[in-house]
């Protein structure tokens, strides 16, 4: 079978043929139909992540296929996988079999493409988990969202308007504000953030980009308010005035979910169905398996809409 292998950290994935995996106790094999290039298997690839499989290995955290061989879930059945060591402990998810341990698949419904359904879990989980696990969202809040075109960020501006928030999409240019949903106001940074945001006030921060944007938008939450941290696209460093912070009470709150993996398992069926009835949306962009390197520097780049996914040739 073809797999995209990675010899060494950094180093562009490339495509090698390896032996068909056989059917084990507590596993299942899938064909791949489409598998996610995200910023996890970055991290990985680039040797920042806490562990990693051995060299030469199979990238790959999420994708989406039919399993054609398990001893627990139907042959022909429509699954998405996701963790459970995929691509972190041992060989992942970009090559035309998958070998997944039986607990990193859940039931695909048919209204969902193998793209979204690819695609969906991590974005969606954590926006959902953000808004109503770890900040408690109530209705009528004032809901400020930074990164709001990416993948997480527009997510999280669509849950929050769902749950009767009222929402500020901070998103970079002009242009980029056509793709928020009419119901969020929509705050355009320009060259300064911090004048961008002088006017703001929320009960509640998801940042999603992290960096000087997040040092600007936190002391925009009220006293009492709470900032989900989510991502740290532009940049991994905060400086606090300890002294401003205290007197100000914001909670920070970092969202882990690999620690919050059962609870975006649970929230999975109802996302897909929102997906699957256009009550979600989730941009996608497909790559050829053979173009996993040029998917993982488009991710790399700022502005980029949705997630990229590489798809298997008929």
């Amino acid at each position: 079978m073809k797999a995209m292998r990675v010899a060494a950290f950094g180093a562009p994935p490339l495509p090698a043929q390896l032996a068909e995996p056989q059917l084990r106790a507590g596993r299942t094999i899938v064909r791949m139909e489409a598998a996610t290039v995200g910023h996890i298997d970055r991290t990985v690839w680039g040797g920042k992540f806490l562990r990693h499989p051995p060299f030469p290995y199979t990238p790959g955290v999420e994708a989406a296929g039919v399993v054609v061989a398990s001893t627990l879930h139907a042959v022909g059945q429509r699954v998405w996988l996701r963790g459970s060591g995929l691509g972190t402990l041992f060989d992942g998810t970009w090559c035309e079999l998958i070998d997944a341990p039986d607990e990193a698949l859940g039931l695909l419904p048919d209204a969902v493409p193998s793209t979204l359904g690819s695609a969906f879990f991590s974005p969606c989980t954590s926006a959902w988990v953000a808004l109503h696990d770890i900040a408690r969202m109530r209705a009528g809040e004032r809901v400020l969202v930074t990164g709001a075109t990416g993948a997480v960020g527009s997510l999280a501006v669509q849950l929050a308007l769902d749950g009767g928030a009222h929402v500020i999409a901070v998103v970079g240019q002009a242009a980029q504000a056509a793709a928020m949903p009419p119901a969020a106001q929509v705050l355009v940074l320009g060259d300064d953030p911090s004048e961008a945001l002088a006017s703001v006030s929320a009960d509640l921060l998801v940042d999603t980009v992290g960096g000087p944007l997040l040092a600007a938008a936190l002391p925009r939450v009220e006293p009492g308010g709470r900032a989900v941290l989510v991502g740290y696209t532009a940049g991994n460093g905060l400086a606090l005035d300890l002294a401003h912070f205290l007197q100000r009470d914001v909670a920070l709150l970092p969202l882990n979910m690999f620690r919050r993996d059962a609870a975006g398992r649970a929230a999975a069926p109802e996302l897909l169905a929102r997906l699957a009835d256009g009550r979600l949306r989730l941009d996608v962009q497909p790559f050829a398996l053979e173009d996993a390197a040029a998917a993982l520097d488009w991710i790399a780049q700022r502005g980029h809409r949705g997630r990229a996914v590489l798809v298997a040739r008929p």
